[in-house]
């Protein structure tokens, strides 16, 4: 894998691919397969699925990490002619009917992009939460639950995420608190029935933290309404699992449309408002955004694109009267092996 590397201004791609999560990397696979000069710029590795401990509802792999997840849909990627670079972009432009995207080591020079830049953590907006970030106040618990060896400890948010933060921190928190706004924890159901056959962890419902509170370290949380008798309830630390936003802003300077949450809307095609750019995975206006969603939303940017850039569509029909179709099943079935 390239980390970067000095490019000449000139140089045209078909595709540049921003994004290096499991959504921009299915892209940079498929992109390789379709022959196109490609390059994927995006940081950190993986993206934030390699943060998530396990994964048990990606099609092919009972139960994975997401590290290994993305490690192995990189290795596909890497199987391929596909340029891959630990970089950001910074800005991109529009130009003569192509686009130029920039980072801090050179600029690429491309006919299409394809967002899959995914989405980063919602932060929450009371007092002490900015104070204590990093030092307390955490996103990860696989990345710091090993910090808060038998501590006690609040998740914050009312999703599925939340539920499995707090199923994280079992392994090192004394005691887990899940401070849920609505009536109840809106998780999937296996890891729903988890939560509730975990011993550590206990539920506040139809409740905000209004404060965080502590010297040097978080010694409290304040609550909109009391739990248990009392306003004021004890954790070393808070764990935010209240949802994402969308990083949109660089398709936004292109004139991007993006929906009132900041989400690129889409086609079932992929495209967006703007000729030759894509866009797929969490950045995007789909409803249900998964992994897989994301990597097969990738797969179909990559195709739109090559389409775009004046590749012949690809036969996939298996038709028996072979109407609309190049090739017969069986050649199909050949070329596919």
């Amino acid at each position: 894998m390239v980390v970067n590397k000095m490019t000449d201004p000139q140089e045209m791609y078909d595709i540049v691919i921003i994004g290096g999560g499991v959504t921009g990397l299915a892209a940079a696979m498929y992109a390789g397969r379709m022959k196109l000069k490609s390059i994927l710029i995006g940081y950190p590795p993986g993206g934030v699925i390699a943060t998530t401990d396990w994964i048990e509802n990606y099609p092919g792999f009972i139960s994975l990490s997401g590290k290994e997840l993305a490690d192995k849909i990189t290795a596909h990627a890497r199987e391929y002619d596909t340029e891959i670079i630990l970089d950001n972009v910074t800005k991109v432009e529009h130009q003569n009917n192509c686009f130029i995207a920039y980072t801090a080591f050179g600029q690429y020079t491309t006919k299409t992009i394809v967002f899959a830049t995914g989405s980063q953590y919602r932060k929450l907006d009371v007092p002490g939460a900015a104070e204590y970030e990093g030092k307390g106040v955490q996103f990860c618990g696989l990345c710091d639950g090993p910090l808060f060896q038998d501590k006690t400890l609040a998740v914050i948010g009312g999703g599925d995420s939340a539920a499995k933060e707090a199923l994280i921190l079992s392994q090192w928190a004394k005691e887990i608190y899940i401070i849920i706004r609505g009536e109840r924890l809106k998780a999937e159901p296996v890891n729903l029935e988890r939560v509730n056959n975990n011993n550590k962890i206990r539920m506040i419902s139809e409740t905000n933290v209004t404060s965080i509170e502590g010297s040097e370290h978080i010694e409290r949380v304040l609550l909109d309404k009391p739990y248990q008798g009392n306003n004021e309830l004890p954790v070393q630390g808070v764990f935010i699992a209240i949802g994402s936003s969308p990083l949109s802003d660089l398709a936004k300077t292109l004139g991007v449309k993006t929906n009132p949450k900041g989400e690129i809307i889409i086609n079932r095609q992929t495209e967006t408002n703007i000729n030759g750019i894509y866009a797929a995975g969490d950045v995007t206006d789909t409803e249900f955004k998964q992994a897989i969603t994301g990597v097969a939303e990738g797969v179909l940017a990559v195709y739109e694109a090559y389409k775009y850039v004046g590749g012949e569509s690809v036969c996939t029909c298996v038709d028996t009267d072979y109407i609309d179709c190049p090739v017969s099943p069986e050649d199909l079935r050949s070329q596919s092996k």
